[in-house]
């Protein structure tokens, strides 16, 4: 091989090469919607993270993570077309499901859910739900705390009569000054922040989880619909990738702070060692096993949160869930 012809070969090569990066450029990320169930906080920090450090962008997508609220349907929005992946509770899912929605459940961001009640410990002496007869306890009606509460009451045997529903609002008051003996929280956001505010005052606080008594309610999952499942499996699987690592990466301690830099992008309003806090709660109950993988489908828990809808009659008939659970 001459020396003339190496120089034209290595020309052509460098050229070839130059070509081919700027054709990845050439065309832009595929572009996503991703509606969130709530607003941006640390509930959805591997999601932000995700995003943050480029997760996304190397699986060649651009993704828009938008914030949730009371106005906003992740579900209603995937079957508008307005978005291609969304964040919703177990009971969105199901109710969804029952009125014919076309949707799957990709990924469960919760392996605990996040729901639980906070008490004081020289008031109440919580050693199992027959402790409950007797006390006022706080839910919001017709939503899910409601329906877990009545499920633990029914299984220890505790008629209604034997105890205090209490209708709670945004005031925590009647929790502070004892007019109510359980109040309902989310473990990793507003109980750091009332834990923080106890442990202030010298009080002595528990929570009751659920969990703990074998009632496993799902909490946020991610879904998307049948049509992109078919259409663009691709898109489902690199959005999943991406969207899983950004999780695993949050929930990692070495991570704690880039994680809460991510967090506080959005949400400016909550102090940086309440945050540090909540990040540590997210961890447990996201992956309270090692051995468990993040985003893990547990079924046994969607078939027991559709049958305790069905107790409560928020659907009219089973739904058989897990069709609507990707395969793990």
């Amino acid at each position: 091989m001459t020396l003339r012809f190496k120089v034209l070969f290595c020309a052509t090569l460098i050229t070839l090469l130059i070509t081919l990066l700027a054709s990845r450029h050439a065309f832009p990320d595929e572009k996503i919607v991703y509606r969130l169930k709530w607003l941006i906080n640390m509930s959805t920090v591997g999601d932000v993270m995700a995003e943050s450090q480029g997760f996304f962008r190397a699986q060649g997508l651009d993704v828009a993570i938008k914030a949730g609220g009371p106005e906003r349907d992740a579900i209603r929005e995937l079957e508008l077309g307005y978005a291609d992946f969304g964040v919703a509770s177990a009971d969105q899912v199901i109710q969804a499901a029952a009125k014919g929605a076309p949707i799957v459940v990709i990924a469960q961001l919760f392996q605990v859910n996040p729901l639980q009640w906070i008490y004081f410990k020289d008031k109440l002496q919580l050693n199992a739900l027959s402790d409950l007869r007797g006390k006022t306890i706080g839910v919001t009606f017709g939503k899910n705390d409601e329906f877990i509460m009545r499920t633990l009451l029914s299984q220890a045997k505790i008629s209604e009569e034997q105890v205090k529903l209490f209708s709670v609002r945004l005031d925590y008051t009647p929790f502070y000054k004892g007019q109510v003996d359980l109040w309902p929280v989310y473990a990793n956001t507003q109980a750091v922040e009332i834990g923080q505010k106890l442990r202030a005052a010298g009080k002595a606080y528990g929570f009751l989880s659920p969990g703990d008594f074998g009632v496993h309610f799902v909490a946020n999952s991610v879904v998307t619909s049948k049509r992109e499942m078919q259409e663009r499996p691709d898109v489902v699987r690199r959005f999943l990738e991406a969207l899983l690592k950004g999780w695993q990466t949050a929930i990692e301690p070495q991570n704690s702070e880039s994680a809460i830099a991510a967090v506080q992008q959005y949400d400016r309003d909550t102090a940086r060692d309440l945050l540090v806090e909540q990040l540590k709660e997210t961890r447990r109950l996201v992956q309270p096993e090692a051995t468990k993988a993040i985003g893990h489908i547990d079924a046994a828990a969607w078939k027991q949160t559709e049958q305790i809808m069905i107790d409560h009659r928020q659907i009219e008939r089973p739904v058989e869930i897990v069709r609507f659970l990707m395969p793990q």
